[in-house]
């Protein structure tokens, strides 16, 4: 069954070039960019896919974002993991429902939104990061997106070789600039049959 759009909640507009625009409804307010404006009442209330006429009779379509367009949109502070890599990462670690997963860093939370889609609720993410912004800031992406932090995600702040692992984690996933610090407390962290994955973008973390 169709929800209609409400204030408040996030839309994604597509004109006939494929182009996305992310925006929050608002009462009243308009919608402005190179082909004209489009208000934001005419929005509100329409059920998703409307088909809908800037000022200057450009078509849009309304839709739901996906996790995929609000990671691409989203703001940031460290650079974001992107979609097509956190796919390829989720089936690597072989991420279930029901897992307990250790993350570090965690970034602008991209890769922490779609762990925490993938364990469900009845599994954990625990994020680590070390500098309070991009904490910060990915607290702030995940509220944006899911309401609020779910129970299934805790993140802390703090450097995750110095903070002491628990024991009986299912999966550890890795972005940050030396990964090989975490290998040993992974090692010992980690169930048997766990796995590690490893992101590293540059070739000197590879090398």
């Amino acid at each position: 069954m169709s929800v209609p759009f409400e204030p408040g909640e996030r839309a994604l507009l597509v004109d006939k070039r494929g182009r996305r625009y992310m925006i929050t409804l608002k009462t009243g307010e308009k919608f402005h960019f190179h082909q004209g404006f489009l208000p934001h009442d005419e929005i509100i209330g329409a059920d998703e896919g409307v088909r809908l006429a800037a000022s200057s009779g450009a078509p849009l379509i309304a839709y739901r974002p996906s996790l995929a367009d609000f990671i691409l949109k989203m703001p940031r502070g460290a650079q974001v993991i992107y979609p097509k890599d956190i796919g390829l990462i989720i089936v690597e670690a072989d991420i279930y429902p029901g897992a307990t997963v250790l993350e570090a860093g965690t970034g602008s939370g991209a890769l922490t939104l779609a762990l925490a889609r993938a364990v469900g609720e009845r599994g954990k993410v625990i994020s680590f990061e070390m500098r309070e912004d991009f904490a910060a800031r990915a607290r702030a992406n995940i509220e944006s997106f899911l309401g609020k932090v779910p129970d299934s995600v805790e993140l802390r702040i703090g450097d995750v070789t110095e903070s002491g692992l628990e024991r009986a984690i299912d999966r550890v996933v890795l972005d940050l600039p030396e990964p090989w610090r975490v290998v040993k407390h992974a090692e010992a962290a980690l169930h048997p049959g766990g796995i590690l994955v490893s992101y590293l973008p540059t070739i000197g973390q590879v090398a």
